[in-house]
């Protein structure tokens, strides 16, 4: 297949994330297979408008603040250029809408949509200019399939209006050969919470403060660790110094793959208080170095971990409740160590090369004019089911 996809940016962009990261897994196995791919995505600072790497042929037009007012423009001139068989948008904040200006049919790669979450993370006036373009997905794209990571994104779109046979689940994968305990790495002599992800104001980081707050008085050495960056970091910092706290959290800043999996291998237990997420893949990539983790009962993440087995759910918010299962893995050895063993039995299903089979076989579908991709990835066993 001949596949144009589309994003706000490519791997290489220092503001990449795990959109980034879910796309172009997918896409480099896709075109190892023999598919030829285009991505469009917005330039930075230093990059090549066009580059070939990973199977991918990158072409980079306007920047971050200017890419969707231009991707028509860019998408169009593409298309006059070489010859398509299906267009993948990935719908991430602000949708490119790319079914109102495209002959072709297209895949639609869904996260999460924010709705009134975005008002946790922007001022209000942006936050209402997002969620109005979010309430804009079912009209524009009711016509086109959709591919997206957890069942609380496929239910959410269904609530929205979304044809439920037109959406495709497909769980993100890890690489298996790196997120895996190493045996020379041991867990730290002392208690380790560790946070793992990009450092933004709707994943509510500073609640790990406040239980924390809660818990040295039963685990006197116990440090967190930070790791991520983002905008919201100076406002993270006074959290931490306003609650006492500042002694006892490390913010390790932006961590390359070894040093992140490091972490994680060292940790007791991995901690995401988020509002709102697509999935939750670093619970997986945790789980498969043996840790467990302790996260909201919210979208995405409730479907990434399994309560009791891999980790442990509380409610949004509720900080004595989060309080009260960081201790309990932390003083527990004998449920630290069933939860290890049942996050790496769970990590094992996941895999990007499964993924990008998945996606292929959709892809396929959608090439052939049958908009019933409703599928869903049993990472149990690998396999498809009907939704």
């Amino acid at each position: 297949m001949r596949i144009l996809a589309i994003n706000w940016q490519d791997r290489k962009n220092p503001l990449a994330g795990g959109a980034e990261v879910h796309l172009h897994e997918i896409l480099s196995r896709l075109g190892a297979q023999g598919h030829q791919i285009t991505l469009l995505c917005s330039r930075f600072a230093g990059a090549a408008s066009a580059e070939e790497y990973d199977c991918l042929r990158v072409v980079r037009r306007g920047g971050r603040e200017t890419f969707n007012w231009g991707v028509h423009h860019w998408t169009r001139e593409l298309l006059r250029a070489q010859s398509y068989d299906v267009i993948i948008d990935d719908i991430n904040k602000i949708p490119f809408y790319t079914p109102r200006y495209s002959p072709l049919p297209v895949l639609g790669i869904v996260h999460h949509l924010f709705g009134a979450a975005i008002f946790r993370q922007i001022n209000p006036l942006a936050a209402a200019y997002v969620c109005f373009m979010e309430s804009l997905v079912p009209r524009y794209y009711r016509n086109s399939s959709l591919m997206v990571v957890s069942a609380s994104t496929r239910d959410d779109l269904v609530r929205r209006g979304m044809a439920a046979q037109r959406i495709a689940v497909v769980h993100n994968g890890i690489d298996q050969g790196r997120y895996c305990p190493d045996p020379a790495v041991e867990k730290a002599a002392e208690p380790l919470v560790a946070y793992v992800g990009r450092l933004k104001k709707y994943k509510s980081i500073e609640h790990l403060f406040m239980a924390l707050t809660r818990i040295t008085g039963e685990f006197p050495t116990v440090t967190v660790q930070i790791v991520g960056a983002g905008d919201d970091e100076p406002r993270l910092r006074r959290a931490a110094a306003t609650l006492g706290v500042a002694n006892r959290v490390v913010f390790t800043g932006f961590a390359d793959f070894d040093r992140k999996i490091d972490i994680m291998r060292r940790a007791w237990v991995v901690v995401c208080p988020s509002m709102k997420e697509g999935w939750g893949l670093t619970n997986i990539e945790a789980n498969a170095c043996g840790t467990p983790v302790v996260c909201a009962d919210v979208p995405g993440l409730r479907d990434s971990v399994r309560a009791g087995e891999t980790g442990l759910l509380y409610p949004y918010g509720d900080i004595a409740a989060l309080a009260e299962r960081m201790a309990r893995v932390l003083s527990d050895h004998s449920l630290r160590a069933h939860l290890s063993q049942g996050a790496l039995d769970w990590a094992q299903h996941f895999s990007w090369d499964n993924a990008a089979r998945l996606t292929e076989g959709i892809l396929e579908r959608v090439v052939a004019g049958d908009p019933a991709v409703g599928v869903t990835a049993a990472p149990m066993t690998g396999e498809t089911d009907a939704s």
